[in-house]
């Protein structure tokens, strides 16, 4: 449905240079099915989200591998979360973007002077996103977010961070990203690698 979504918007008429960019982990299958409509190259940007303490699946914010760190203060308030609660998730999930770097021992594809087309499976709080925008954004020559459903409040905030955003259901009534699936079961590092070298090898074959 995103794949249809995309080709059908003025971003297919633009994106011959461009690259899909999943967030891992749930973001990377969506994205291979994207890369593949689009015949484009996949890889991914690695965000981290940074969960309230005891909710785990709320972000207060995200932080991105370059180090972009955006922070959501409206549940900051919400859940009157202290300065260093912040401060130690953000340094806890650096910690975990690098070593996640180090195990994969593959370097990042190049974006400069490119589109990056930023997937993932849904926008709640839209944290992660929004680091990984502005975390391309000096590099990529436009970005484009686009994402199977999202909440209305959060698709409109994003529009201001990115040339284009494309959703294929937009919805006031968000409770979770995974209701809107059938299968939302959790996506593995080893699929993720898997998904990245299938997309490349079919790439490969169909220049070939």
């Amino acid at each position: 449905m995103l794949a249809r979504a995309i080709q059908a918007s003025a971003v297919l008429l633009d994106c011959q240079d461009g690259i899909v960019l999943g967030l891992p982990r749930g973001g990377v299958p969506v994205a291979y099915e994207v890369a593949r409509a689009l015949d484009l190259p996949l890889d991914i940007v690695v965000v981290r989200k940074l969960g309230v303490p005891g909710f785990g699946e709320l972000a207060m914010g995200a932080v991105a591998s370059d180090g972009t760190v955006t922070i959501n203060q409206a549940v900051l308030e919400e859940y009157c979360i202290p300065a260093e609660v912040v401060d130690a998730a953000v340094e806890r999930e650096k910690a975990e973007i690098e070593l996640g770097v180090r195990r994969s021992g593959r370097p990042p594809a190049p974006i400069e002077g490119r589109m990056a087309i930023l997937v993932d499976d849904g926008l709640a709080t839209g944290a992660s996103m929004l680091a990984a925008a502005r975390a391309v954004r000096p590099r990529a020559r436009k970005v484009v977010v686009a994402v199977p459903v999202a909440a209305t409040d959060t698709c409109d905030q994003l529009r201001n961070e990115v040339d284009h955003i494309i959703c294929a259901r937009v919805t006031r009534r968000f409770h979770s990203v995974g209701s809107f699936y059938e299968d939302f079961a959790q996506t593995t590092d080893e699929e993720v690698c898997d998904l990245l070298a299938k997309a490349a090898n079919e790439r490969r074959w169909r220049v070939a």
